[in-house]
């Protein structure tokens, strides 16, 4: 898209609101992954450990609707961060069925290793998008993992 006058480019997806997600998606974790590689994590990785850190102990199922990840994709991805040692994952014990996720020591400390990788990728972002238009493509964003979206998107499939 030409950022100024909003156009489409020609071959870079047109109208597919989908397929142009997920080209942004894909390009800002690669740039988002340069940026952490001297840490060895993942954005994928630092993002669950960070949503770890703002709400733990929390449980897989918690875990997965904050960081809005299938169940099931999610404890693949954690396994590496258990056998890393950066997380423990321990029965719950108000009800031994679930599991509950907290940071250890060491994640903790491969967390706040991230935080200046991590600032430095988003001053990186803002400077090429620009302030302004990345705090409306934030609020963009979190509209679009809304359930006032979900709703919306649903209805319109059930007609």
């Amino acid at each position: 898209m030409d950022r100024k006058s909003g156009a489409a480019v020609r071959g870079q997806g047109g109208q597919c609101n989908f397929a142009a997600l997920r080209k942004a998606s894909r390009r800002i974790s690669q740039l988002y992954d340069t940026a952490l590689a001297s840490s060895g994590l993942k954005t994928t990785q630092r993002s669950i450990l960070a949503q770890i850190g703002r709400s733990e102990p929390t449980a897989v199922g918690e875990l997965a609707e904050a960081l809005v990840m299938d169940p099931g994709g999610l404890a693949h991805t954690l396994k590496p961060l258990e056998r890393d040692g950066l997380v423990v994952i321990a029965v719950d014990p108000a009800d031994r069925r679930n599991r509950q996720i907290s940071l250890t020591r060491r994640g903790r400390a491969k967390l706040a290793e991230t935080e200046a990788l991590w600032e430095k990728a988003q001053r990186g972002f803002e400077a090429a998008l620009g302030r302004s238009d990345s705090e409306s493509l934030r609020e963009t964003l979190r509209f679009l993992t809304s359930d006032k979206f979900v709703a919306t998107f649903k209805k319109t499939l059930s007609r």
